[in-house]
């Protein structure tokens, strides 16, 4: 499962950036899970979030 904690985010878009199919920014500017099914894409955008909102369990 791939999640976004809200309260980490700063909205920098990284996420969006690598993998636009799983994540977008919503209306309050910070990152949403928009597909659950590209986990290997998801640990990329993770590993590049540069406060850690990014979580996902294979």
């Amino acid at each position: 499962m791939i999640k976004v904690d809200q309260k980490k985010c700063v909205g920098c878009g990284r996420c969006t950036e690598i993998c636009p199919g799983t994540f977008k920014l919503n209306a309050s500017g910070k990152s949403e899970v928009v597909e659950q099914k590209n986990t290997d894409c998801a640990m990329k955008a993770a590993d590049n979030c540069p406060v850690e909102a990014i979580h996902v369990d294979e």
